[in-house]
């Protein structure tokens, strides 16, 4: 029976030919197991354990119709792929004969990675690697068959249906804009030229499928970009995809290339669903929202509002594949929540590394890191309750160790206290309340305001300690840096020295940007309020201007400081900063007049300010602030003192490695040696 807070999740959607058994998908995302070789088995164990969690509808990962699409990546057109794909499928029925999964079909077109890349016209993306190759009438041709190919050995496979996406910069979207489509043939021109390619592919999937088959179309709801689609051309493209055989419509948003946020932990719940809304009045066929819908009160908001039909949560899958089970049972608070930091996930897809997740490191490793029950229950310790602490803590007791988990603080949560302050990144402390809740529900003795000692864990008898006491920050040896205008980075993050107007940042790492954002912060956090975000980033969902950005000059809120961010490295501040977040970082910053300098040698704080040297040449940072984001050092003290009385005593986390804080490696690190004990 459903949960009563959640009419709208559990009603089932009937289509003619198929049910869903409630209104939540699991999104595509490519994992990076899709090119794996041999891959299929770890494919079926992910998607599986998502189906046993109570999703409806499961869509795969973005597979080409051929080799152009993909530039060397996973593709499907033959029988013996299909056959590959059938192992994926009969995981899934067999997990819950209810879930329908379907194969997403992915062109990359200028954005695939091979010189044979093709598109409309020879557009090179800004992100693109080369040169599309334009098609011409049998080019196009030979595209058409193979997208129904494609379908028809999905079919074969014993997928449910298909999702063609035609958005983001690939193939079809690139056919749908003047900017990228520079044809003038019966392929381009007017905007009924210019979607006839998307409107061909989609007759032609159908009839490769036949009318039992679902067949659903990714439609570019909003480009953000200046030259995308108006929103006039977005609703008569969705109803004539609807005409051309879709029996559902999912919105998606943004290009690639588009310099707006829009799956980033900055990004609103559910900024975008009154898009979809809008397009929804225009159509008879169900519609699909997505982006940044992370929680299940969330999902059932945008579905009474009537935004949407269906919600699509993609990394929130990765992050706790029980997530629907979980809100049925009303057992929110045992969500493990999607914090949209995209470490784990899309930074690790555009590196062309295997997809996981920061908070739950087991996705897409659900093969390889299995959790059994623990041989002989053992008497064990860890000592820091941060990320590398809870996760270790968590995944021992639940194999059924007795733990104690020891922390100096009065509080959980370690460097994750911090980060939740950031103006941003509000959704940190999702995840210090699910862990909260697993030591409560596991058992484990909670010791706040303990400062463990070697002398007091030997009384205790421990069996074995896992230390988890992260770092320090890193003093710089200057001239004064105990003068009264220096402040560490965690006194300036938790507001416990006064920031004065005029103020250096030593240090352009993550740390270093954070401080950043939360003192030039002025006004509600764009990630809590739509309409600021909309502001903040030059978009109007109301009145859809084209492409949705066009004629909006971003309007970002500041406070009155001058801000310099100084690093040693020669270059421009934040290249380490994450892949698909860092550059967002690095504009807002920008738009709010913080200056950024590399190439900087520290001399000293004195009443004048901050003494330096840059590219050699002397410089006075006339700043009434100096604040320190100087790096960490590895807090080891009590693991050294535990060796030397020859008590077991492993160490993890920050505490064996500072060099940047990595709550990712933390979190995989002690959940693997968690699953070893």
């Amino acid at each position: 029976m459903a949960h009563p807070r959640y009419p709208h999740i559990f009603t089932p959607l009937d289509l003619d030919f198929l049910r869903l058994k409630n209104r939540i998908l699991m999104g595509s995302m490519h994992t990076g197991l899709e090119d794996v070789q041999g891959g299929f088995p770890r494919m079926a164990a992910y998607f599986a354990e998502r189906a046993k969690g109570g999703v409806g509808m499961i869509i795969t990962g973005g597979i080409g119709p051929n080799e152009e699409a993909t530039g060397g990546g996973a593709k499907l057109s033959t029988p013996e792929e299909a056959a590959g794909h059938r192992i994926v499928t009969e995981a899934v029925h067999a997990a819950d004969p209810e879930v329908k999964i379907c194969l997403q079909i992915l062109h990359a077109g200028p954005l695939a990675g091979t010189p044979a890349c093709v598109a409309p016209s020879p557009v090179r993306s800004r992100i693109g690697r080369f040169v599309p190759n334009e098609l011409d009438e049998a080019g196009i041709e030979k595209q058409l068959a193979d997208f129904a190919n494609c379908a028809a050995m999905a079919k074969l496979a014993g997928y449910d249906g298909v999702e063609i996406i035609g958005s983001a910069g690939y193939l079809l979207s690139t056919f749908l804009v003047e900017k990228t489509n520079l044809r003038t043939d019966r392929w381009g021109g007017s905007f009924e030229n210019r979607m006839r390619f998307p409107l061909e592919v989609v007759r032609r999937v159908r009839a490769a499928v036949g009318e039992r088959f679902l067949l659903i179309f990714r439609i570019p709801a909003m480009d953000m970009l200046e030259g995308g689609m108006s929103g006039e051309e977005v609703v008569t493209l969705a109803q004539e995809v609807e005409k051309a055989g879709a029996n559902i419509i999912s919105t998606h948003f943004t290009w690639h290339e588009a310099q707006v946020p829009t799956i980033a932990t900055m990004v609103p719940r559910a900024a975008f669903a009154e898009v979809t809304g809008r397009i929804r009045r225009h159509v008879g066929v169900p519609m699909i929202t997505s982006n940044r819908i992370n929680m299940p009160d969330v999902a059932e908001a945008v579905l009474a509002a009537g935004h949407a039909d269906l919600v699509s949560m993609a990394r929130p899958m990765l992050a706790d594949p029980e997530l629907v089970n979980k809100a049925r049972d009303g057992r929110e608070d045992e969500i493990n929540t999607c914090i949209a930091c995209n470490q784990a996930c899309l930074d690790h897809t555009f590196m062309g590394k295997l997809t996981s997740c920061l908070v739950n490191p087991r996705a897409c490793h659900e093969t390889i890191l299995v959790p059994r029950p623990a041989e002989r229950r053992r008497d064990l310790a860890v000592v820091g309750a941060g990320p590398a602490g809870l996760a270790c803590a968590t995944e021992l007791a639940a194999r059924g160790h007795r733990v104690t988990l020891y922390e100096a603080a009065s509080e959980i949560g370690g460097q994750f206290n911090l980060a939740k302050r950031i103006p941003g990144k509000e959704e940190f402390a999702e995840t210090l309340r699910y862990f909260r809740r697993r030591i409560d529900l596991l058992g484990i003795d909670l010791r706040l305001d303990t400062r463990a000692t070697a002398d007091m864990l030997a009384e205790a008898g421990h069996e074995e300690v896992f230390v988890a006491t992260g770092i320090t920050p890193r003093v710089p040896d200057l001239p004064g840096i105990d003068h009264p205008k220096a402040v560490g980075y965690i006194d300036a993050i938790l507001g416990r020295k006064p920031i004065g107007r005029k103020v250096a940042i030593m240090g352009a790492g993550g740390i270093g940007f954070d401080v950043a954002e939360l003192i030039t912060h002025a006004g509600p956090s764009a990630a809590l309020d739509i309409a600021t975000f909309q502001k903040e980033w030059g978009l109007d969902f109301a009145n859809h201007p084209r492409g949705g950005v066009t004629g909006l000059v971003p309007q970002v809120a500041k406070a009155d400081r001058e801000v310099v961010m100084l690093q040693r490295k020669e270059g421009a501040p934040g290249r380490s900063l994450g892949r698909t977040t860092g550059w967002t970082h690095r504009l807002t910053l920008s738009r709010r007049g913080v200056r950024m300098v590399g190439g900087v040698t520290y001399l000293a704080i004195d009443d004048d300010g901050l003494h330096t040297l840059v590219n050699g040449e002397p410089t006075l940072f006339n700043v009434d602030t100096v604040i320190i984001c100087a790096g960490q050092l590895p807090e080891r003290s009590l693991h050294d003192a535990l060796v030397a009385r020859g008590i077991p005593s492993r160490v993890i986390g920050g505490a064996h490695e500072a060099a940047e804080l990595d709550a990712k490696r933390a979190i995989l690190e002690a959940t693997e040696l968690a699953l070893a004990a």
